[in-house]
């Protein structure tokens, strides 16, 4: 399917007018470099998110720059077609292919940067960049700079401000477009599939990787590129290390089995995690920490709707956790007393959430002015309260090495939120139902 440029005309264009609208100025934009893995092998290839937001070009060894002046002009640096190049590597759109076909105002070869960047940058009155991020293009910026500043004498004006371009392409990734949410939903769907097919596969004497393997089959069959991230498929105790990866170990009757996994689409993750029983059937207080978590969750998703502060879903399912910690004789006092001395940690010790898009845990701040920023609808976070119950001589030996959390992905909208995860079971009932089925 030919690539909709549309919408990333329209994010470079309300870029330019954001940079206009603070006294103008040229972005300097570079997409990833390509990192070695060993010796002459390279890491697959991945673009930077920035960069791919506004111009959808996945090559490296690209630059976008945008000159917002009198005439605003977006113009992309990238590599020269070359033959010999494309027999070994593949296909390079060359300069004037890439403009033609992703819409920039010109497109030039990656090697005539610097040369360009002290034209475009004489008499401009800043340069926005990501200082900081990458210090081998915060030096070629400075060089440029400074190429700008020995023309003093001829009258030309160097660039007085330097401003961080990331914290305004922040502000719009934040809320996603049309074409974001649809492509994200189609992730989501894509991971769903691959976590029923997980559950129909999980039964006692196989391993983590064996299950990894089957959510990978699963992405690629369906037309993602990767995994949002690495995969973790965490049996028993290894549920209760909260980023465990190793994904090695054997799958015991009695256990749970977390899976916390997601592929990425067109640039876009999804984040899904399910907790169930190796052999298809939760024991009783398996039973009863997992039913304690989805309440949370549904208690957290029920204020994720527009006015909301960002924190509100942690609070809510904080709430729900700590009294049923309580409840289940792990914790002892008050609600209150638990929420404001912080014991619930011991079981629960992360946030509830993070913003979800080009990266897993998304651009954006999650506080204006000291304050919990408000949701919007466009805005989509994920939802994934859980319990880690570590051996401990005052837990109770039926709860040991419980290890539970619920992850959805959801979608901001003008009443509520979308659940784009929903199609992935997760109650006692459909989940025990599911794995009843044939593998």
């Amino acid at each position: 399917m030919p690539l909709d440029i549309a919408p990333f005309q329209a994010r470079r264009t309300r870029l330019l007018a954001t940079m206009q609208a603070a006294g103008g100025g040229v972005a300097i934009i570079p997409t990833a470099p390509e990192q070695l893995r060993n010796r002459d092998t390279h890491y697959g290839y991945r673009f930077d998110s920035y960069f791919y937001y506004l111009t959808g070009f996945r090559e490296p060894e690209a630059v976008l720059v945008l000159v917002a002046g009198d005439t605003p002009r977006s113009l992309l640096f990238c590599r020269t077609k070359d033959m010999e190049r494309e027999i070994w590597d593949g296909y390079r759109f060359g300069p004037e292919a890439a403009r033609e076909t992703f819409g920039f105002d010109e497109a030039h070869p990656i090697a005539e940067l610097d040369a360009q960047l002290a034209i475009l940058l004489a008499n401009q009155p800043a340069i926005f960049h990501s200082m900081g991020y990458e210090p081998a293009w915060d030096n070629r910026v400075t060089e440029a700079l400074n190429r700008v500043r020995a023309q003093a004498r001829t009258g030309c004006v160097a660039p007085a401000q330097i401003r961080d371009v990331r914290s305004l392409i922040d502000e719009m990734r934040l809320i996603k477009d049309a074409s974001e949410i649809a492509t994200m939903r189609r992730a989501a769907d894509i991971s769903g599939g691959a976590h029923r097919r997980a559950m129909r596969a999980t039964r006692p004497g196989i391993h983590e990787y064996e299950i990894e393997a089957e959510l990978i089959h699963e992405f690629r069959r369906y037309g993602s590129q990767a995994p949002a991230y690495g995969s973790i498929v965490a049996g028993g105790a290894n549920a209760c290390v909260l980023h465990y990866v190793e994904n090695d170990g054997l799958l015991r009757d009695g256990d749970l089995l977390l899976i916390d996994a997601g592929c990425e689409l067109d640039g876009y993750a999804s984040d899904i995690t399910r907790t169930f029983p190796v052999n298809g059937r939760f024991s009783g207080p398996q039973k009863a920490a997992y039913e304690l978590v989805l309440a949370a969750q549904a208690a957290a998703i029920a204020v994720t709707r527009p006015g909301a502060g960002w924190n509100d879903p942690h609070d809510a399912a904080t709430r729900v956790l700590a009294q049923g910690f309580i409840d289940l004789g792990l914790l002892q006092g008050s609600l209150d007393g638990v929420l404001e001395s912080g014991s619930y940690r011991q079981f629960y010790m992360h946030r509830t959430g993070h913003w979800l898009g080009l990266d897993v845990h998304d651009a954006g701040e999650y506080k204006i002015a000291g304050e919990w920023r408000p949701l919007v609808p466009g805005n989509v976070l994920t939802v994934e309260p859980g319990c880690y119950i570590r051996p401990a001589a005052d837990v109770p030996e039926a709860f040991w090495n419980i290890g539970i959390r619920i992850e959805d992905d959801a979608l901001v909208t003008d009443s509520g939120c979308d659940i784009l995860t929903a199609g992935t079971p997760k109650s006692v009932a459909d989940i025990e139902a599911l794995m009843a089925e044939t593998a």
